[in-house]
């Protein structure tokens, strides 16, 4: 069944329902998936999820950045293994989670990381929804932007790493879509002119 398309704030007045209906129904610790091309604004739907779950719920929902998790710009594919072996399949088999977050400046996993349940779990980034994780997660959110938006938006916020990795980036992220199918995996789809 294609993903529901929906309105900004719409999707997070339904997810944040859903959600919350999952928890009252015995499940403590939904997982919500969030996906797109870089800079399509993943983290920004989180952290606006995440905060209107906490308004409502009774606890605040741990979110996980795929970026944290990627061996750096060449590393999408790992970082989606990563995320399955590390964080997922602990937590399904009702185990604290335990994992070391990639550090950009040295190229290597540093900080170590821990999530043990109990509260929404919300996990954002290219790679997010997979064919793996959609089997496990409770709602997938996709999210379409036409590409000059991306692109501007990713020059914004990283500058010259723009010019040196968008294009390897980018060529990862389509290899991934077209063997995950990624985009129909999803629950609901949010386009670029339903952003804010």
């Amino acid at each position: 069944m294609p993903a529901k398309i929906l309105g900004h704030d719409l999707l997070i007045t339904q997810v944040t329902e859903e959600t919350l209906a999952l928890v009252d129904s015995g499940i403590p610790t939904p997982i919500i998936l969030i996906d797109g091309r870089a800079g399509s604004g993943k983290s920004t739907l989180a952290e606006k999820i995440q905060n209107d779950l906490f308004r409502q719920g009774e606890s605040m929902p741990r979110i996980i950045h795929m970026d944290d998790l990627y061996e750096g710009w060449h590393g999408l594919a790992a970082g989606t293994e990563y995320l399955q072996r590390f964080i997922l399949s602990p937590l399904l088999t009702k185990q604290t989670a335990s994992w070391q977050e990639y550090n950009w400046q040295i190229e290597s996993r540093d900080r170590w990381r821990e999530f043990s349940g109990g509260t929404p779990l919300i996990i954002e980034g290219c790679g997010a929804i997979n064919q793996y994780t959609s089997s496990i997660a409770h709602l997938g959110i996709w999210l379409e932007v036409d590409e000059e938006t991306r692109r501007q938006r990713w020059l914004e916020r990283d500058g010259e790493i723009f010019d040196q990795y968008f294009d390897t980036w980018a060529a990862q992220e389509l290899d991934f879509i077209a063997r995950e199918k990624s985009p129909t995996l999803a629950d609901y789809e949010l386009r670029s002119s339903s952003i804010n």
